[in-house]
């Protein structure tokens, strides 16, 4: 006899089948799939924070903003994705697709890779 992944209860049809309603599927992958840690989700956060907020001031995939103006939409510049090194020697961070590279004066170049 088979019984559901998440309740426990007799499965009934397919012989394949690991869980007896789809409500029990849906609630066994959030369990797994969720972040494990309050260090985990708050990175998370703090990454798509940083992304939704590039994204929003560089509309046009290539712009310039202030620190100042990063900073007080609440930018944490200690959370990227990876970066990038050019061959002429520019830095750029990025968050997934979004990036940024300082300028002088605390501007910063924003960027949009193209995928």
């Amino acid at each position: 006899m088979r019984t559901c992944l998440e309740c426990s209860e007799k499965i009934v049809g397919r012989e394949d089948k690991k869980f007896c309603s789809d409500s029990c599927r849906n609630a066994f992958n959030n369990k797994i799939n969720k972040d494990s840690t309050n260090f985990m989700r708050n990175v998370n956060n703090k990454l798509r924070k940083n992304y939704r907020i590039l994204s929003e001031l560089n509309t046009e995939g290539k712009s310039k903003a202030t620190r100042d103006k990063m900073v007080n939409k609440g930018f944490d510049f200690e959370f990227f994705t990876n970066i990038l090194q050019t061959k002429t020697g520019n830095t750029y961070y990025f968050l997934y697709d979004q990036g940024y590279r300082s300028l002088d004066n605390d501007y910063y170049m924003l960027v949009k890779k193209e995928i």
